[in-house]
């Protein structure tokens, strides 16, 4: 397989990949990875099958109704890279838009490696459920942005 077919399988598989967890299907999900397979988010990593379960029953809690829609896709050798817009609902209803990134590592046509990208603050603030909780996290976003804004 030349690179170029290689790269629009790579795409292929990350769509259904996408696929897979709008549909909520962990045993699909789970099918994507190999066995020693490495999850990265918020600074923690996870390793192997009980890890993968681990980080998606955590996204599974707090996001319903998941919608992942691509913004820029890259491909390179085995690496694949996306930034996208999630839209999900969360507790009481409430809908989330927030960005992120992931860099998907393949070996063999699964994937090795998982890296999650995305803003503690911008998800935090889908969650706030009291007033001062929501003027909390509005100060810290305030406090983190002075002098660019």
């Amino acid at each position: 397989m030349n690179r170029e077919q290689r790269q629009k399988q790579i795409r292929e598989y990350a769509k259904s990949f996408d696929d897979a967890i709008e549909r909520r299907d962990m045993k699909e999900v789970v099918s994507y990875f190999c066995d020693d397979s490495e999850i990265e988010l918020l600074g923690i990593k996870l390793t192997g099958k009980e890890g993968l379960r681990k980080t998606f029953d955590w996204i599974y809690k707090y996001l319903k109704e998941i919608i992942l829609v691509p913004i820029t896709i890259m491909v390179d050798d085995n690496v694949f890279f996306e930034e996208f817009r999630v839209k999900a609902k969360v507790k009481g209803g409430k809908e989330l838009r927030v960005k992120q990134s992931e860099v998907l590592v393949w070996e063999d046509d699964k994937i090795k490696s998982l890296r999650l990208y995305f803003d503690r603050l911008e998800l935090a603030d889908a969650f706030i459920s009291n007033f001062l909780e929501r003027i909390m996290v509005k100060q810290l976003i305030k406090e983190s942005l002075k002098g660019l804004t």
